[in-house]
């Protein structure tokens, strides 16, 4: 079972990194377009299920992203070992990592269950039909949460051995049925909104089974060991703690929108959600680096490894700069798109240009987010996270409303907090102190 990778620069064309991102970021489109299909059906129902979607879906979300902490974790560790040679002890980590998840996802199917009523009202206040609504979604929404979890972990271990195309089968059959299950349940079978938490269980428990089918069928041993368990929790722990800092921004970027009016928190919304996009986008380069840089550490190659993040920098770099110029070109017809107020489409103007001028160094940002990821220097990010969000987000987005600079204060903050990352990580990539070697980073 066990192989060696090639992992020299030269190995690793801009074909091969797009070979690695192209299926990922189809595999990370697939929720939130899942999400649309689902809210558009549930749409016509009426108001209040519509409001019960949105708040047990913002739950849902919470735990897909606890997916996404795991799967992170598990791509570098078996990046590792997969680059030394060491198949089998790759997809190990796989297994210690489904056993995670397992046990996460059944603590939040079976809590929800208990406490699903209260997080209905706690998060819809005082409109007792929405919120009882949303608790009844959540309930049953969440007897998917074992399989979300589940296929996040495959998704982590596959990507570490450089696969990335039965990730793509394994997410994107289950949503498509999904998709076609939900209005059937919704409407003719007449579940209603019910049907729409019962189509995203079928599809989350799919997937989940077809990630531990492909485990069993690698052969590795499938005890839980606490030690590998422990390690993965961690990692888990550090980029739990790194997405919990942006949250924060981004929740008090909007908060200080929304003090300076209706149409300025709109326009907030839209650029924001643009950005989330590109974030997406970026992200499946971001993958591509997690796998081909801990491969390379793992054969013990830090040239290799340094080269790649150089190679995968310029990328990210270029993909940025042609979503700026993109975004540029649709000044005057994107924000329309999204709403019919003049003055919700001219505040947007307010932060497009900080849009546009950012996007170049965000695609540097996240490709090399990518590679420290991979090389399983997540308390080095975790900690510059930290210390740019609260030295320089948050100060920059409330001294904006202090000063009462509007939309454009709130964007200039998320630039600063976008070049401290920049300026930090080109710092670290450049001491060499990322690039640990071995199968297991020391």
């Amino acid at each position: 079972m066990s192989q060696p990778v090639a992992t020299a620069p030269e190995n690793a064309p801009p074909r091969r990194i797009a070979a690695l991102a192209l299926p990922a970021l189809a595999v990370l489109a697939a929720e939130p377009l899942y999400v649309l299909v689902d809210t558009a059906v549930v749409g016509h129902l009426g108001r209040i299920p519509l409001a019960a979607l949105a708040i047990g879906g913002t739950v849902l979300t919470l735990i897909a992203w606890l997916g996404t902490v795991v799967a992170y974790g598990t791509t570098g560790r078996s990046a590792r070992r997969f680059g030394a040679g060491d198949r089998s002890a790759a997809v190990a980590e796989g297994v210690q990592a489904s056993w995670l998840a397992l046990g996460v996802g059944l603590s939040v199917a079976v809590g929800m269950q208990g406490f699903g009523g209260a997080l209905g009202r706690a998060l819809a206040g005082a409109d007792g039909a929405v919120a009882d609504a949303a608790a009844q979604w959540l309930r049953i929404a969440a007897l998917g949460a074992p399989g979300l979890l589940l296929a996040a972990a495959g998704n982590g271990w596959l990507r570490g051995i450089q696969d990335t195309r039965r990730p793509l089968y394994f997410v994107l059959g289950p949503n498509l049925l999904s998709a076609l299950l939900c209005p059937l349940l919704v409407y003719p079978a007449g579940l209603g909104l019910a049907g729409s938490a019962v189509a995203n269980v079928v599809a989350q428990t799919i997937s989940g089974g077809l990630f531990v089918r492909a485990l069993v069928a690698e052969g590795a041993a499938l005890r839980p060991r606490s030690r590998a368990i422990a390690q993965q929790l961690v990692l888990s722990r550090d980029l739990l703690i790194r997405g919990l800092a942006f949250q924060l921004s981004f929740l008090s970027a909007t908060a200080v929108a929304a003090r300076f009016g209706a149409a300025t928190v709109g326009a907030h919304q839209i650029a924001l959600q643009l950005w989330f996009f590109t974030a997406l986008v970026l992200d499946a380069l971001a993958i591509a680096a997690q796998a081909l840089v801990g491969a390379a550490l793992g054969a013990g190659d830090a040239a290799a490894a340094r080269g790649l993040a150089r190679r995968i920098g310029v990328l990210g770099g270029l993909c940025g700069v042609a979503f700026a110029v993109l975004i540029a070109a649709g000044a005057g017809v994107v924000p329309g798109w999204f709403s019919s107020d003049a003055q919700v489409r001219d505040q947007a103007m307010v932060a497009w240009p900080w849009f546009v001028g950012m996007l170049p160094l965000a695609g540097i940002v996240f490709a090399l987010d990518g590679v420290l990821i991979g090389a399983g220097d997540v308390r080095y990010l975790r900690n510059l996270t930290i210390v740019a969000a609260l030295g320089g987000f948050l100060p920059a987005i409330w001294l904006a409303y202090g000063l009462d600079l509007g939309l454009g204060g709130i964007w200039a903050g998320l630039t600063l907090f976008v070049v401290l990352r920049l300026v930090a990580l080109l710092l670290r990539l450049r001491s060499g102190g990322w690039a640990v070697v071995g199968a297991v980073r020391a």
